[in-house]
């Protein structure tokens, strides 16, 4: 498995924000880094503080 590859400054805001140490950021599978990322969006959406949860969501034609 190679290391992820992303800019040293979206691995050093990314191990920041998932609370991560940079190496095991480097070297974790991307499946992984998508779930990590997926559940910190829904954790910030409930946040009653949060303006992106609190604006209204634009309406998506079915297809």
């Amino acid at each position: 498995m190679k290391p992820l590859q992303i800019s040293p400054e979206t691995a050093l805001k990314l191990s920041q924000m998932l609370k991560v140490p940079l190496e095991h950021l480097m070297h974790m599978p991307q499946h992984i880094l998508l779930q990590k990322l997926a559940e910190l969006s829904k954790q910030q959406d409930r946040e009653p503080g949060n303006a992106a949860a609190a604006a209204p969501k634009p309406d998506v034609p079915p297809q």
